[in-house]
C-alpha cells in the first residue's frame, strides 16, 4: 500500500513538473497593435517600438527602402541612398521618414505628392516653389531632404521629438486630420519595418 501512494505520488509530482516545463516554453501572447481606419487590411500582430523617438541614424538600409518604394509601385524607387545619408546628415531615423512618406500619400501613389514630389505634403509657408499650397521639389531627393531639414529646424529644437508630440503640430486636427490615427499608422509601419518584413498590413 505504501509503494502504491508513493508511486501516485510520484506521478502526480511528474505531471506537475510536465505541465510547469510546457507553460513555460509556450509562445508568449502578444498583443494586437495597427491597422488604419482608412485600410482594409486585416490587423496584424506587430509589437510596437519602445520608443518612438525620431532622433538617431538610419535603422534601414538603402536597399530595403527601395525593396519597400518597389514593392509599392512607388515613383520615388531609388530614393533609399538618399534616405539614409539625409538620416545620417541630420540624425534623424530614416524608418520614420519612410513612415511619414506611406502615410501621407502611399510612397507618392496618390494626392498632391505625385506632382510635388514631396514625402509628406508640406505646407507652403513661403518656399519657392509650390504647387496648390504644398511645397514642390525638382527631385524627390530634394524633397526628402527638406522633410529631414523641417524636422531637425523646426520640430527638434522646440523639444517635439517623439512621434506623438510631432504628429498633432504637422498634421494637426484643425486641418481635417486625425493626429491619433496618424501616429498609430506611422508607429505600425516602423514596427513591421524593424522586424524586416517590407508591406505593412
Amino acid at each position: 500500500m505504501r509503494s502504491l501512494t508513493r508511486t501516485c505520488g510520484l506521478l502526480a509530482l511528474a505531471v506537475l513538473l510536465l505541465l510547469s516545463l510546457a507553460s513555460f516554453y509556450a509562445p508568449s501572447r502578444t498583443p494586437a497593435f495597427g491597422g488604419s481606419p482608412l485600410s482594409s487590411h486585416q490587423m496584424t500582430v506587430v509589437v510596437f517600438p519602445s520608443s518612438s523617438s525620431v532622433i538617431g541614424g538610419p535603422s534601414l538600409s538603402a536597399v530595403f527602402i527601395d525593396l519597400v518604394l518597389t514593392a509599392y509601385g512607388s515613383p520615388a524607387v531609388g530614393l533609399g541612398r538618399a534616405l539614409v545619408a539625409d538620416s545620417l546628415r541630420f540624425h534623424i531615423d530614416d524608418v520614420y521618414a519612410l513612415a511619414f512618406f506611406l502615410h501621407e500619400s502611399s510612397f507618392g501613389t496618390t494626392g498632391v505628392a505625385r506632382f510635388t514630389r514631396s514625402l509628406g505634403n508640406i505646407i507652403c509657408s513661403g518656399y519657392a516653389t509650390c504647387f496648390q499650397g504644398f511645397r514642390s521639389y525638382a527631385s524627390w531627393q530634394v524633397g526628402a531632404w527638406d522633410w529631414f531639414r523641417l524636422l531637425a529646424s523646426e520640430y527638434l529644437p522646440r523639444g517635439l521629438s517623439t512621434v506623438q508630440a510631432i504628429v498633432p503640430v504637422y498634421a494637426p486636427a484643425s486641418d481635417g486630420n486625425n493626429p491619433a490615427s496618424y501616429i498609430a499608422a506611422v508607429l505600425h509601419a516602423v514596427a513591421t519595418w524593424r522586424t524586416g518584413r517590407v508591406e505593412v498590413a
